[in-house]
C-alpha cells in the first residue's frame, strides 16, 4: 500500500548537507571535473543516439546496454545483463552495482536504454546548442547524465565510498506483459535501496516526487445490425451506445482533480478487424446500416489507489447502462502504478534544490503530478522514497523531432553529481523507509 501523503514544511526539516548554501572544495572540484568533460558527453551521447534501440528492437536495446555497461564497469561497477521471459520479445535489462562504505546510504539510479522512435532519420543532427535524434532527451539524455556524474565523482576520489545500483530497463516506453515480470529486477533493486533517483526529462526549476499512474482500458460494444430506417425504433447500435458512454465518462467523471481517461483509439461498423495488441484494425459499412460492433481503447491516470477505483466502478456502471439491443463490456489492463508525495520524497527534492542553489542554478519545486506521464520510479514507490526528472532538458519527447539542450547537459550532470555527493555523506537511517508495505 502506497503511504498517504504528509506535508512537510521546509523549514521542519533539520539542517543537513543538503541545506548546504556554498560549495565544499570536494564540491567545486567535482563541479570542474564535470565541466572539463561536456565535449565527451556529448560525442558520448551521439554514440548512443546513432544506435537504433526502439523498444522492439532487441539487438538495438541490447547494443546501448553493452556500450552503457562497458562504461560502467570501468568506473568499478559490476555489470550485468538481465533477460525477460522469451514470449515478451524484449531485450532485458542493464544492472550495474557499486559496494562502497557500510552505512552510506544505498542510491538506486534509474534509466532506460530504449527509444520510442528508431532509423535512419533519427541519427543524430546538431544544430548549434540543439542536439536532435531519437532518444536526444528521452532520456539517452539522462542515462549519459548518471555516466557523466559518476566519471566526475571518480576522478576526485568521491565515488569510492558510495554504495549505487543502477537499473537501465530495456523497455520503458513500450513494456513486456506481465508488468510484474517484466519490471522484477527493478523492484528487486528497490528492496535492496535507500532512496532512488530517476533521470527521465529534466526542468532547470522543477523536479518531480509524485506522478499519476497508467493503466489501459478495452471497450467493446455489440448492437443488432439493421437497416438504418430502424435505428430510433428499438436498436441504437454500438456506434450510438459507444457515443453514449464515453460522453457519459465524460459529463460522470471529468474534472477531478489528477484524474484523467482518454480514448485514443475507436473503430465500428458493420465489419470490423481489430487488434488489441497493436491498436489498429480496419473497417467496413453503409450509411444505410446499423452497426453492430465498435471498439474503443485508452488509458486511465489517476494520483492513488483509491481514486482508480472509484473511476473503474463508475466507468462500469456508466457501461452496464446499456441502449436497447446494445450490450458493452469493458476491461482494465495492468499497468503503472501512482507514485503518492511523500515526506521523504519531499527530503530529496529539498536536498536538489539545495544543490542547485549552491551550484548557482537557484532553487527547485515540486512538478504537477498531473503534467508528468508515468514512468518506471513508480514501480519502486511502494518501497523506497525517489525522485524524478533529474534528466536532460528538451523538448518533442516521443515524436520524431525530439531535441536536447546541449549546454544544460552540463547543468543537470552537475546537479546529479552533487546530489550523489551529499547524499552519501550522510546516514543510510535518514532516509530509510519502514519496510512494512
Amino acid at each position: 500500500m502506497l503511504r498517504l501523503r504528509t506535508l512537510v514544511p521546509c523549514l521542519a526539516l533539520p539542517f543537513s548537507l543538503g541545506a548546504q548554501t556554498s560549495l565544499s572544495r570536494a564540491e567545486q572540484a567535482v563541479r570542474a571535473a564535470v565541466e572539463s568533460r561536456g565535449d565527451e558527453q556529448v560525442a558520448y551521447l551521439e554514440r548512443l543516439v546513432n544506435i537504433p534501440s526502439g523498444s522492439l528492437n532487441v539487438t538495438g536495446v541490447r547494443e546501448v546496454g553493452r556500450v552503457i555497461g562497458a562504461t560502467l564497469d570501468s568506473l568499478g561497477f559490476a555489470s550485468r545483463w538481465v533477460d525477460v521471459p522469451a514470449g515478451m520479445k524484449r531485450a532485458g535489462h542493464l544492472v550495474a552495482t557499486h559496494s562502497g562504505k557500510a552505512g552510506v546510504p544505498r542510491i538506486l539510479l534509474i534509466g532506460h536504454l530504449d527509444t520510442v522512435f528508431e532509423g535512419a532519420n533519427q541519427r543524430w543532427v546538431r544544430q548549434d546548442s540543439i542536439g536532435k535524434g531519437a532518444g536526444s532527451s528521452d532520456m539517452k539524455g539522462g542515462d549519459v547524465i548518471i555516466l557523466f556524474a559518476l566519471k566526475a565523482l571518480q576522478a576526485t576520489g568521491a565515488l569510492k565510498d558510495m554504495n549505487i545500483t543502477i537499473v537501465m530497463t530495456g523497455d520503458e516506453e513500450l513494456p513486456g506483459e506481465p508488468l510484474g515480470e517484466a519490471r522484477a529486477a527493478l523492484v528487486d533493486a528497490a528492496k535492496q535501496s535507500d532512496i532512488a533517483l530517476a533521470f527521465e526529462g529534466g526542468s532547470r526549476t522543477t523536479a518531480t516526487i509524485g506522478r499519476r499512474s497508467a493503466s489501459s482500458w478495452v471497450l467493446k460494444v455489440t448492437g443488432r445490425q439493421g437497416h438504418s430506417s430502424g435505428v430510433f425504433r428499438g436498436g441504437y447500435g454500438a456506434i450510438y451506445e459507444t457515443a453514449r458512454i464515453l460522453d457519459e465518462f465524460r459529463r460522470e467523471l471529468a474534472g477531478e482533480e489528477n484524474l484523467t481517461f482518454n480514448p485514443g483509439t475507436i473503430a465500428g461498423g458493420s465489419d470490423v478487424t481489430y487488434d488489441t495488441l497493436t491498436l489498429s484494425g480496419a473497417v467496413a459499412g453503409k450509411t444505410n446500416i446499423i452497426a453492430p460492433i465498435t471498439w474503443v481503447q485508452g488509458d486511465l491516470r489517476a494520483m492513488d489507489e483509491a481514486q482508480i477505483l472509484r473511476a473503474k466502478t463508475k466507468m462500469r456502471e456508466i457501461v452496464g447502462r446499456n441502449l436497447a439491443q446494445t450490450n458493452a463490456a469493458i476491461a482494465f489492463g495492468e499497468g503503472y502504478p501512482p507514485m503518492a508525495v511523500t515526506s521523504g520524497g519531499e527530503r530529496l527534492l529539498s536536498y536538489y534544490s539545495g544543490v542547485s542553489n549552491a551550484l548557482g542554478y537557484g532553487a527547485l519545486t515540486a512538478s504537477d503530478p498531473a503534467r508528468r506521464g508515468a514512468g518506471d520510479l513508480s514501480f519502486v514507490a511502494p518501497y523506497i522514497d525517489g525522485i524524478e526528472g533529474l534528466g536532460a532538458l528538451g523538448s518533442g519527447a516521443h515524436s520524431p523531432d525530439e531535441s536536447v539542450n546541449i549546454p544544460a547537459l552540463t547543468m543537470q550532470t552537475q546537479r546529479a553529481a552533487l546530489m550523489l555527493q551529499r547524499l552519501s555523506r550522510e546516514k543510510a537511517a535518514t532516509f530509510r523507509r519502514s519496510r512494512k508495505i
